[in-house]
């Protein structure tokens, strides 16, 4: 495998299986939702393995890509108590209309923070050419994290023009998502200042 560095082929293994097994679910219940996000994933796998040796995404974070889509692909195809678990509550915090705290939110949490480093690996080499200021360096990558949460957003409408039945939700479950979206990116920016890694 030309694409994958020291330690990386059972993450690609782990990827592989879990968009078979997920792939084969969502054909058998016609979930065409989650067709479309398999695709989706699909493309971003691409797009990291051909940039992998370039940008050398370090190995704990091609892993928190890998759990993050698992955790979003097993958010709209399994149930629990015929519940599907992107509907879970996990702590009621907040009650009607947000319901906060739900699974979706908890991974637009970790997919986002994740989402931030990756943003983070990607623009280090120019960073490191003329170093901006801490504050300037978290700015835009906590920027970054949340722009790929709007287009996680714009995908998720796509969906909803293409699957009108996709039960995505409305107004207030957008505003959540991005809510948390911003939430893991300035997780992940101050996780990267205090780890020294700005």
């Amino acid at each position: 495998m030309n694409f994958l560095r020291k330690g990386q082929l059972p993450i690609f293994i782990v990827s592989v299986l879990a968009l078979l097994f997920f792939t084969a679910l969502f054909l058998q219940r016609r979930n065409y939702e989650f067709i479309i996000y398999v695709f989706v994933i699909i493309f971003f796998l691409g797009v990291i393995l051909f940039t992998n040796r370039k940008v050398r995404y370090p190995n704990g974070v091609l892993w928190g890509l890998t759990l993050w889509a698992i955790m979003h692909m097993a958010g709209g195809g399994l149930f629990i108590g015929g519940k599907k678990l992107y509907e879970m509550m996990i702590i009621d915090i907040v009650g009607p209309p947000y319901l906060i705290l739900k699974y979706d939110q908890a991974v637009h949490f970790i997919g986002f923070w994740v989402a931030a480093i990756v943003m983070y690996h990607v623009l280090l080499p120019r960073l490191k050419e003329k170093m901006p200021a801490r504050f300037s360096i978290m700015l835009v990558v906590v920027m970054a994290g949340l722009g790929l949460g709007a287009l996680n957003e714009i995908i998720e409408f796509l969906a909803t023009v293409l699957v009108p039945s996709t039960g995505v939700g409305g107004y207030v479950n957008t505003a959540l998502d991005l809510a948390f979206d911003l939430l893991g990116a300035i997780g992940a920016g101050m996780y990267l200042s205090v780890s020294r890694k700005v």
